[in-house]
């Protein structure tokens, strides 16, 4: 089996309309996706600034993923990676086998900011074209709710589906490895 190290743990608190609804845990895949990584990482701290805190998941799509990460439009037509607007795929190593990966959202080749998605099933279909980099290790109940929130046109939460803090827990001292 494919079993990448976990390097980081990033949280996010969320919040549907009103309602703290918890935590969501995801690990990172440092030593797969170094580059990748490093800039989630930073937007999850806003150790540069600016960064995922208070930012919406603007597309939910129910048997598919849920999208989030554009911090400064929140409607998918934004968002900026720590190297600059877009940075390169960085690999296609890990394949989108299973609900709960993470994984960068694009506008083509070469185009990563920081918009991401977390599956809520396979999506073979997507291999070779979009990152994968992470999983979620705690949380997939609220993953879950997410995917079932109620949508408008356009795959937009009715309910805002906001990450209301995030950050990286330290509770690990040397790399893990993730069953895929």
């Amino acid at each position: 089996g494919n079993s990448p190290q976990i390097t980081h743990k990033v949280f996010f608190n969320m919040k549907m309309g009103d309602e703290e609804v918890g935590r969501v845990v995801i690990g990172m895949f440092g030593k797969t996706t170094p580059k990748t990584v490093e800039n989630f990482v930073a937007l999850a701290e806003g150790s540069k600034g600016y960064g995922y805190k208070g930012s919406k998941f603007h597309r939910v799509i129910k048997g598919f993923m849920i999208q989030g990460g554009d911090f400064d439009k929140g409607n998918g037509t934004g968002g900026k990676s720590i190297y600059g607007a877009t940075f390169e795929d960085e690999n296609f190593k890990i394949k989108h086998s299973k609900a709960g990966l993470l994984s960068m959202a694009n506008r083509g080749k070469n185009t990563n900011g920081s918009q991401f998605f977390i599956t809520v099933a396979q999506t073979p279909w997507l291999d070779g074209k979009h990152v994968v980099f992470g999983m979620v290790l705690e949380g997939m109940d609220i993953i879950t709710k997410i995917e079932n929130t109620q949508t408008a046109p356009g795959d937009k939460p009715v309910k805002d589906v906001v990450i209301s803090d995030c950050g990286t827990i330290k509770d690990f001292d040397e790399p893990f490895h993730a069953e895929l």
